[in-house]
């Protein structure tokens, strides 16, 4: 009952963070760099600073767990952080190009895959008498093709769309649509993003034994989205010099109603790693779904991120048969949630 709990738990945090593009298209008169760091000081920084209170017990403070902590799994925990800023940044990009469903859909794909696989690896490398990459039983990585496959079937259904439909059906659909420039960017986001679980991992060992097991993960969390909100500022501050978009921020008569939608987007976002560590707490019983929940949340990501993408209807137009090879891309993702605990019994 535990794991079925945890999966719950994670399949809500995954649908809020398939979300939280919602509300930015209720952002108005800002740049895409403005709106992109605002609502990154909610979701990097303020909600999860909020969560990793959860996780110190009375007496005791952040500051001095991270002075505590072994310094070299800070500094990676960190520096897994900047590298993930990367992936974000590119990620808001894919959806520029793809939309919300295939953007997040070839992003977050790779995303689950590599972040699954590289961060025991990269344990691995700095602590080999750990045996982190024990942990990449058959289970799990059969559950990482499946998953893989699912994601590039529905990329199938992507091209699919971008061949049947017009010029100016894909611009209706998504304004920027631009197929072969947002697969890269896409796939770029994955294989940075995947940093986040990386990061993670190597601060698995950042938090107090106190600490309840659904909340020991998100001291690291908070470092990693430290590492990640860095990156951001410093490329969003770039454009805002570039683009000469400085003048946002003074725009009084929207600051009401974008501040709002941005705490939203950013409480959204911050929802599905903060449901992947209360997820886990149900899954200690199982260490290849501990292992695999990284995984797990991204294909959920992806299956929700599809259902708010045929919401916003940026599948009309397609024939029936695109239809049909999505919907089993669906499938097979929501499959390989539960596969690796099916064969591991």
């Amino acid at each position: 009952m535990d794991i079925v709990i945890g999966l719950l738990i994670i399949a809500i945090g995954a649908f809020c963070q398939s979300s939280c593009y919602v509300p930015i298209n209720k952002i108005k008169d800002w740049s895409w760099e403005s709106y992109w760091i605002i609502q990154g000081v909610f979701a990097w920084l303020v909600f999860p600073f909020l969560g990793a209170l959860l996780a110190v017990p009375s007496g005791e403070s952040l500051l001095g767990l991270f002075a505590s902590a072994n310094s070299l799994d800070v500094m990676m925990t960190m520096l897994f952080g900047v590298l993930w800023g990367v992936g974000g940044l590119t990620f808001g990009l894919s959806m520029r190009y793809l939309g919300v469903a295939l953007g997040q859909s070839i992003s977050l794909g790779t995303c689950a895959g590599l972040g699954t696989i590289l961060a025991p690896v990269m344990l691995n490398i700095f602590y080999p008498e750990a045996h982190h990459l024990e942990k990449l039983t058959a289970a799990v990585i059969i559950g990482v093709v499946v998953t893989l496959i699912g994601i590039a079937i529905i990329g199938i259904a992507g091209n699919m769309k971008s061949q049947s439909l017009s010029e100016e059906e894909k611009k209706a659909a998504v304004k920027d649509f631009n197929f072969p420039k947002g697969i890269a960017i896409a796939l770029l986001a994955g294989l940075m993003s995947g940093c986040f679980n990386v990061g993670l991992e190597f601060g698995s060992s950042i938090h107090f034994e106190e600490s309840a097991d659904m909340f020991k993960t998100l001291p690291a969390t908070l470092l990693v989205t430290l590492g990640g909100f860095i990156t951001n500022a410093v490329y969003c501050f770039y454009q805002n010099s570039k683009n000469k978009t400085w003048n946002d921020y003074r725009k009084g008569n929207v600051w009401g109603n974008n501040l709002i939608f941005c705490l939203i987007a950013g409480a959204l976002w911050y929802s599905q790693f903060f449901g992947l560590a209360l997820g886990k707490g149900f899954l200690t019983e199982s260490p290849v779904l501990l292992t695999f929940a990284f995984c797990i949340l991204m294909a959920l990501n992806v299956v929700f991120s599809n259902v708010w993408g045929i919401i916003l209807k940026e599948w009309k137009g397609c024939s029936s048969k695109t239809i049909f090879v999505l919907i089993i891309g669906l499938i097979v993702l929501i499959v390989s949630s539960f596969l690796p605990q099916l064969l591991e019994n």
